[in-house]
């Protein structure tokens, strides 16, 4: 429902929107990509791994059915989860948006995920994850990546 409570948090998005659970169309992932900024990910790679999620989120707005913002988590499903994919159209953020699409995500974990479950995630944006608990891994531990078209 448009700007309805999310999940219980109390959030609401702005009117127009609706947060649906699950991925948006591979089309749609490809060109929300694009739109906020991250780095594009091949079709073959997008239709491969979209089915492959533990728990997504999309928000519509405007047109219906028409994604401005998604987020992922892909893991195990019980002792490894990274919120992934997290992603809002420029003209759409600052909106509330990203905020609502993480408080699902979070409260998923809270009914899903089984206690010592490790949740990870690579921030492109400072300061937004740790309002829900999330920290930087370093001294303890460092985070490493590698693309598969260096390997």
């Amino acid at each position: 429902m448009d700007g309805s409570d999310v999940n219980g948090s109390g959030r609401r998005l702005p009117d127009g929107y609706e947060l649906r659970e699950g991925t948006p169309s591979v089309a749609a992932f490809i060109r929300l990509r694009r739109a906020a900024g991250m780095a594009d990910r091949s079709r073959e790679a997008v239709e491969r791994g979209l089915p492959n999620t533990t728990y997504g989120v999309h928000v519509v707005g405007g047109r219906r059915d028409h994604a401005v913002g998604m987020a992922r988590i892909v893991g195990d499903g019980g002792s490894v989860f990274q919120v992934s994919d997290m992603a809002v159209a420029e003209p759409h953020q600052g909106q509330g948006i990203g905020t609502a699409m993480m408080d699902a995500l979070v409260a998923w974990l809270h009914g899903h995920a089984p206690d010592g479950g490790y949740v990870n995630l690579f921030a492109d944006v400072d300061g937004f994850y740790e309002r829900w608990g999330f920290e930087r891994s370093a001294p303890a531990s460092n985070g490493m990546w590698i693309r598969t078209d260096s390997l």
